[in-house]
């Protein structure tokens, strides 16, 4: 079993050979799990696994009842753990330098982390006193690997040389073990993929590693273990038996990465990449180039960027060009040294001769030194005479305007105050206009250009839209005037007593299309009496009745043994003492009642009694007939009975109900029968309810 120590720093990387299981057991061995065979390399994975996880190795989960499987993952779990303790060991090596203070306690793996820290310091102490890597010091095996490791940096042929099996140790497990003869490398009976050596032992080229099989042969991935050698800035890319390098970082303009991985000067000017005129001859630099141009000017002349040849005024460019007392005097492509001349102070100038300052006169000339306002010359100087609105700059000796609005804030305008180039000019806010005076604001009456829809209001400053009844003014502009669905107001409801309709600026109010008609103040309905105004159609023989929203035609017969008395009553006529006759009603009385639906319940609609009352009488009412819904009931009050609705009705309907009183007067019973016709129409919010009692 072989396990890899990693330094994080590149270039060290130390492989420790331990007794391979697959030299006394092989790899494929098979072990039964519950039904289930589990090989060898099975077992030392699951182990490495979990060392991974930095478990207990001792008490991990078995995944095989046999004991051997049990030791495999004993083992190579703990060897990871141990790898990983000695690499730390190795890092504090190569990072601190020293181990004493760093690792303290008596753990077992506090020694091996210190013991792997002193073998790499001890490589390292020989690498630098130029001592061999393969010293011959009586070392133990993991120390000496370590130590030979962080001796020569970790060079990738370490891991290939030290994944083979020292001779001594094969020597070992070939008497005891291998059962093969000695002669199998040349025999070719031990079958290795790259080289075989003494004793049938299978090894790998530098860059690969021997697999678990101890035949085959596996590319070593130097980048991911460490164990490359690229410097600070570059990228380690694996390739098949070796490594490259590679820049991380371009090597930037004008350079090119080489094979060696180097960055190269481009010589722009060989390769034609340049961009140098016609008139310029290329000059290769380090990462760039210059264009040089072919002609050359003479003395006195410099070149510009485009090659042209411009004068050198010396004068300037150099320092003190003439003697003492001399005037340099620049001329194409030299200058000049003349006698020193007068030098006239600020307002004087040399006269014709040459000889003596004389004063300069500013004013003269077309506009002068005042610019069109008035000049007064004066000696070695002069002095400007400004317009009104502007003020004389001493300083800069010109007319300077005056801002009239910030001298005098408040005094000027009346509401609004503009400078302009000698003066000011007022202005107004909105609502208003300038008055004659051209200073003060007089109120402007917006509403001579009648900016609303339909009213308007002058007020100072500004203006009011206000609109006729039955309009609104918007919210949005404040100028037009919407219309007021009177209709759909939360008291629309009660404008009208049937339908509102909204006309612009109004609305007016109707009723149902038959049987009503618009009261005098336009707004409620009022029943029409058809039996009245004679609109009815019942015969002559008929009745007329009105009932709310229409009429109704009534008609009547007596029953036999009855005659008519009035026009709703029929009066019995005298019996022949039969007990039949006796038994009906002395009288039978109609009548008729109207109202809409949906009226409270109870409501007392009808009332019948005697019409005098005698101490001890007694009544007793009840319907006897039409009351099949049970929409009524009667009962018994003083001094007679009352029929009453019990149920809400709330669909327009007829009723014919016959409510029978019976009176007992000094021991004699009387029977009287009214004949109530009931006309339930449908609600309307017009006409009130009124029951008949």
């Amino acid at each position: 079993m072989e396990s890899a120590y990693q330094n994080k720093n590149p270039g060290i990387l130390i492989q420790v050979i331990r007794p391979n299981f697959p030299q006394t057991l092989p790899a494929s061995l098979p072990y039964r799990t519950g039904g289930k065979q589990i090989s060898i390399d099975e077992c030392c994975k699951d182990g490495r696994v979990r060392g991974i996880d930095n478990q207990d190795c001792t008490a991990i989960p078995l995944i095989s009842e046999s004991t051997t499987c049990r030791i495999v993952q004993e083992q190579c779990c703990a060897a990871v753990l141990e790898d990983n303790i000695c690499t730390s060991g190795i890092n504090m090596a190569k990072e601190q330098g020293v181990c004493d203070t760093q690792f303290t306690g008596s753990t077992c793996e506090t020694k091996t982390a210190k013991m792997c820290c002193d073998c790499c310091l001890l490589g390292r102490a020989a690498r630098e006193h130029g001592l061999t890597c393969d010293h011959s010091l009586s070392l133990g095996y993991q120390c000496g690997l370590v130590s030979r490791a962080c001796c020569d940096d970790g060079a990738p042929d370490v891991e290939t040389s030290n994944s083979l099996v020292s001779d001594k140790d094969n020597e070992t497990l070939t008497e005891k073990e291998n059962p093969l003869p000695n002669n199998m490398c040349s025999s070719g009976l031990a079958k290795c993929a790259q080289e075989c050596v003494g004793n049938s032992t299978c090894a790998c080229f530098k860059g690969y590693k021997l697999k678990p099989d101890g035949k085959n042969c596996e590319d070593i991935n130097e980048c991911l273990l460490g164990a490359s050698n690229c410097r600070g800035g570059e990228h380690c890319i694996n390739t098949v038996g070796s490594f490259r390098c590679q820049r991380e970082v371009s090597c930037g303009t004008g350079y090119e990465l080489t094979d060696s991985n180097n960055c190269k000067d481009i010589d722009e000017c060989e390769s034609g990449t340049h961009n140098c005129s016609p008139d310029f001859e290329c000059q290769n630099t380090q990462g760039s180039f210059r264009c040089l141009p072919k002609n050359q000017c003479g003395d006195g002349y410099i070149q510009d960027a485009m090659g042209s040849c411009i004068d050198i005024n010396e004068c300037l460019a150099q320092t003190e060009p003439c003697r003492p007392g001399q005037l340099c005097m620049n001329t194409m492509g030299s200058f000049t040294c003349q006698r020193n001349s007068i030098n006239c102070g600020r307002g004087y100038h040399l006269n014709d001769g040459g000889n003596r300052c004389v004063d300069i006169d500013e004013c003269k000339g077309p506009d002068g030194a005042c610019a069109g306002h008035g000049c007064i010359n004066l000696v070695g100087s002069f002095r400007c005479e400004c317009k009104a609105g502007f003020i004389f700059n001493s300083i800069s000796r010109v007319c300077e305007d005056i801002n009239e609005c910030r001298h005098y804030p408040g005094r000027l305008c009346a509401h609004k105050c503009e400078n302009v180039l000698g003066s000011y000019k007022c202005s107004c806010t909105q609502g208003f206009k300038l008055a004659s005076d051209g200073r003060n604001c007089d109120d402007l009456n917006e509403c001579e250009s009648s900016p609303c829809s339909q009213e308007c209001a002058n007020v100072y400053g500004s203006y009011q839209c206000y609109c006729r009844r039955g309009y609104q003014l918007s919210d949005i502009d404040g100028i037009n005037c919407e219309d007021i669905d009177e209709c759909a107001l939360p008291t629309g409801g009660h404008i009208c007593s049937y339908r509102c309709n909204n006309t612009p600026g109004s609305f007016y109010c109707t009723c149902p299309a038959s049987g009503y008609t618009l009261a005098p103040n336009g707004r409620s309905c009022q029943d029409v009496d058809e039996c009245v105004t004679g609109t009815h159609t019942c015969s002559v023989t008929e009745s007329c009745f009105n009932v709310q929203g229409g009429f109704r035609c009534l008609s009547f017969e007596c029953p036999t043994n009855y005659r008519q008395a009035g026009e709703i009553r029929c009066e019995r006529l005298l019996c022949n003492q039969t007990n039949e006759c006796l038994a009906s009603p002395l009288r039978i009385t109609y009548y008729h009642l109207t109202f809409p639906t949906n009226i409270p319940v109870p409501t007392n609609i009808f009332r019948m009694g005697p019409s005098n009352t005698v101490p001890g009488d007694h009544v007793q009412i009840a319907i006897v007939g039409g009351n099949e819904g049970s929409f009524f009931s009667a009962q018994r009050v003083p001094s007679g009975g009352v029929m009453a609705v019990v149920e809400p009705i709330t669909e327009p309907q007829d009723f014919e109900l016959s409510l029978e009183m019976r009176l007992l007067r000094y021991g004699t019973t009387s029977t009287y029968l009214a004949k109530v016709l009931v006309f339930v129409v449908q609600e309307h919010p017009i006409m009130p309810f009124q029951s008949r009692e």
